[in-house]
């Protein structure tokens, strides 16, 4: 496969049940072949979209010593602000050419719950950042939702399988700024090839040349979404949990050409993680004859601890 598939949510929520099902056919197909689809019909407003990524410039135009005010030290950057070239890819010791921030969880409904995730970072200097920041995390979230249910379907479970793994689950919202590039980087791309923790990831910002995913031929491909998509696609949590059926598909974004060095790019993917005690043993239903279980039994939490310890975000 040499391009992303494209569906639309819309689809799915028509209460039609042949439309309904064609999503379901279209989005597991993909994401057995290329593990990366264009998603139209989601819950983000041209609006909220544009606020955001005001918010977002606004924010990473700050000094240099006020944004490193919100790094917090001992949480492995999962709240708040996370420095220039910080964050590598495993097995890569070059720091990834980016700064990036964390958007949690919003735990409303459940004390012993919040107690697990580290509070939200509030930005005093750029304060509809953060009220912004909540409103596209929670659309995202719900887009996640339904993305997940036909998941669900396709995978022959209940609609509602992943519902209370991922209702106050520890997911991120990361607004990320390459920064122009001022002299030739050794080694070092705006993000190192890489394959996602989570279970699903929705990415904002990829409209332009940069994302690239690896076929299952070994090569690399433009990913490039219309401005009213989201790029999803599968995380390492999902495959594990399905056996590879659905595949975690490798990617990067690569530095730009040379006479567009000059100019930042923003991007802004949402981890969907579940919460901590799902289990992440391989399904049933995804091992047979031809597909022997293929990994050991983990928690998300376990499994989350161990990569942030190998991307160099945790000691």
């Amino acid at each position: 496969m040499n391009r992303i598939p494209s569906v639309n949510l819309q689809n799915f929520l028509s209460g039609d049940e042949s439309r309904k099902q064609k999503f379901i056919n279209e989005i597991g197909k993909a994401y057995q072949e290329i593990g990366f689809v264009a998603l139209k019909g989601h819950f983000l407003d041209d609006q909220l979209v544009d606020n955001l990524y005001k918010e977002v410039k606004n924010f990473f135009s700050l000094p240099v010593e006020t944004k490193r005010s919100y790094e917090i030290e001992g949480i492995g950057g999962q709240r708040g602000y996370v420095s220039f070239g910080k964050e590598s890819a495993k097995g890569k010791k070059e720091g990834d050419l980016k700064e990036f921030w964390h958007f949690g969880q919003y735990v409303e409904d459940d004390p012993e719950r919040a107690k697990e995730y580290p509070d939200n970072v509030e930005v005093k200097e750029v304060p509809e950042f953060n009220k912004i920041g909540k409103e596209t995390y929670q659309m995202l979230e719900k887009t996640a939702k339904y993305v997940l249910r036909a998941l669900a379907l396709f995978l022959d479970l209940e609609e509602t399988y992943f519902d209370n793994y991922i209702h106050n689950g520890n997911s991120i919202l990361r607004p990320i700024h390459y920064p122009p590039i001022l002299e030739e980087p050794e080694n070092a791309v705006r993000a190192a090839a890489h394959g996602d923790i989570n279970l699903i990831t929705l990415l904002m910002g990829a409209q332009g040349r940069g994302l690239q995913v690896q076929n299952h031929e070994g090569e690399w491909i433009d990913a490039i979404a219309e401005p009213d998509e989201l790029m999803i696609n599968v995380g390492d949590m999902l495959s594990r949990h399905t056996n590879n059926k659905l595949k975690s598909t490798i990617h990067r974004v690569v530095n730009p050409p040379r006479e567009l060095w000059g100019t930042s790019r923003y991007s802004i993917p949402f981890f969907m993680h579940p919460i901590s005690e799902m289990k992440l043993d391989v399904l049933d239903s995804c091992i047979d004859e031809d597909h022997p279980k293929q990994f050991t039994d983990i928690t998300a939490g376990e499994f989350l601890n161990e990569r942030l310890v190998e991307l160099g975000l945790k000691k």
